[in-house]
């Protein structure tokens, strides 16, 4: 009894001289986590490009930056893709952002929260659904056929790619210039209207100079994207379309580790110089006038009629028309394509296959149930990994202190550096292991995975919940400092509890992100035994679409109840 006194009073008395140095410690524990599982590998992927057989050179730098089949096959095609697909994600986002800001109809806020599918939906999955609708015996050539016209080859072309990356990065697009177009200040279009300027003049002179620089972001964020992408491209564009990402992919697969390294320095300086632009303008757009007075929605569906009405519309429909058979159409597609049959009807067959190869596959095999398991498995880990790296970050971004700027700008950097960056890195690094004095440090293909997932999680979880502790009154805080609360315990008893949504819906984005993630995974999984739900559905289509889709239906199951958790509880990300 005096013994369990004892250690009561000792760990009470622990508690009280760490409690005051909590966050400091958390905060340095999660750097230590950042630089073991992203700065490191990064780190040691840039070194393989500048030292071979342990001298330093350059000449792996100044072969890609000199080679014609670098600069124009290589890079230059992956620059024009990029932009193509921005240009294509921007025509098709603008106007989905004037109908959300401008209209009031039936459906507004579900269509709005869809806005957040780009950062949900896994991209071997988006890949999937195009194939099953622009493929030879896909859904767009069985409905020409109704009508007598001949089929269409899409498939394996670039009109394929910048059809999927607009899918992908329009609903992007439109958040962002949704947003921009409900903070422009009615007032000022009253005073502009007031002093005699027309409906066109008034957009031009007030509204139009406040969305330029949201749609430049959009933008920025979609080449970012578009530039390093690879599902899509690696299963619509295969390698006779490569981009930056699908080779470096090729030369990891052939074992061309420098040359890979090479390649993977010269984006990852694009990416994060187009990055740090776009962060820049955000952090100007956080300090901005938050007072404006949003102008006021029309219906969609108004009581008289007018010819401009009328025709605005007609227009709407046309968009409307255009949006179905963009985005509704690949999953529509992917959901057709697991049930039909050969002959038209309806068939469980492709799902019976997984069935099949569940019980009687070959070890070697890529086995369903496996795949299910080891998506969840690293879905949890990343998620308690993540979520306090992110909410961490979160609390220091919304700190004021010497370096806030350089630390806010460190802990991003995983926004501008591509998965199979920091899978290669975490593969050279970590999973063929590094020695350190006598002792070999070697992690495994799952940890490694669930280290490359929450890399790319955590700063959406720090996104989500840093908006919600930055618009929280530091009164409340103060008060509970002058109660004698420490720092910390006024974090974990105040703050903390007022942004549990935010909390919430960050914990369904690093969820999310890990069951989509493909980049890394594809290189750090060891074996069919470590596969997850992307890797076998891109193993399934080189095989079978039938099999393809049905697994690609379960990797929708699963990404939808994480996009319901996010629209739900979803903060800044899921806001009206």
């Amino acid at each position: 009894m005096a013994l369990r006194r004892w250690l009561g009073t000792r760990a009470a008395a622990l508690g009280r001289r760490v409690e005051p140095r909590a966050l400091s410690l958390v905060a340095a524990a999660t750097a230590a986590a950042l630089l073991g599982f992203f700065y490191y590998p990064v780190a040691t992927v840039f070194v393989d490009a500048v030292v071979v057989n342990g001298e330093p050179t350059i000449r792996p730098l100044v072969s890609v930056l000199t080679s014609r089949f670098y600069l124009v096959d290589i890079f230059w095609f992956t620059a024009k893709q990029a932009l193509l697909s921005t240009l294509a994600s921007v025509a098709l986002g603008l106007p989905g952002a004037w109908v959300l800001s401008r209209f009031e109809f039936r459906g507004r806020r579900t269509l709005r929260s869809l806005t957040i599918l780009p950062f949900v939906l896994p991209a071997i999955m988006v890949a999937i659904g195009f194939v099953a609708t622009f493929g030879e015996a896909g859904t767009l050539n069985r409905a020409l056929a109704l009508v007598g016209l001949g089929p269409v080859t899409l498939l394996y072309t670039l009109e394929a790619i910048v059809i999927a990356h607009a899918f992908y990065n329009a609903p992007l697009v439109a958040r962002v210039a949704t947003a921009a177009w409900e903070s422009v200040d009615a007032r000022a279009i009253e005073t502009a209207r007031s002093l005699g300027a027309g409906p066109r003049r008034a957009f031009l002179d007030v509204t139009l100079p406040q969305l330029l620089p949201a749609v430049l972001v959009g933008a920025t964020l979609t080449f970012v994207f578009t530039f390093r992408s690879f599902p899509i491209v690696l299963a619509l564009g295969g390698f006779q379309l490569a981009t930056v990402e699908v080779f470096i992919y090729d030369r990891v697969l052939n074992l061309a580790y420098t040359e890979a390294a090479a390649l993977a320095i010269v984006e990852t300086v694009v990416t994060l110089g187009l990055t740090y632009a776009y962060l820049r303008y955000e952090a100007r757009q956080q300090t901005a006038d938050r007072g404006a007075r949003p102008q006021a929605r029309r219906p969609l569906w108004p009581a008289s009629w007018t010819p401009w009405g009328a025709l605005t519309r007609v227009g709407i429909g046309a968009y409307a028309l255009v949006v179905g058979v963009v985005f509704v159409g690949p999953v529509a597609s992917m959901l057709f394509a697991s049930v039909a049959g050969p002959d038209g009807g309806v068939t469980l067959r492709h799902y019976a296959f997984l069935v099949e190869r569940q019980a009687t596959g070959a070890s070697y095999q890529v086995k369903p149930l496996p795949a299910i398991r080891n998506s969840l498995v690293f879905g949890v880990g990343t998620l308690l990994l993540a979520l306090p790296m992110g909410t961490v970050l979160a609390v220091l971004s919304t700190r004021r202190f010497r370096g806030r700027k350089v630390v806010d700008a460190l802990a991003m950097a995983p926004l501008a550096v591509s998965g199979i960056v920091v899978g290669l890195g975490l593969l050279r690094g970590l999973v063929f292991g590094v020695d350190v004095g006598e002792y070999r440090i070697q992690a495994t293909g799952a940890l490694a995975i669930v280290a490359a997932h929450a890399v790319a999680a955590y700063p959406f979880v720090t996104r989500t919940v840093a908006p919600l502790l930055g618009g929280l009154d530091p009164r409340m805080v103060e008060s509970a400092r002058s109660l004698g609360a420490t720092r910390a315990r006024a974090l974990l008893d105040v703050e903390l509890p007022l942004v549990a949504a935010g909390v919430v819906a960050g914990a369904a984005f690093a969820f999310a992100i890990s069951i989509g993630e493909f980049d890394s995974t594809v290189l750090l999984a060891s074996g069919s035994g470590s596969y997850t739900m992307p890797v076998a559905v891109e193993r399934y289509l080189g095989r079978r679409l039938g099999p393809a889709t049905a697994m690609g239906c379960v990797l929708l199951v699963a990404t939808s109840l994480s996009f319901v958790v996010i629209d739900r509880f979803g903060g800044r990300w899921g806001g009206a």
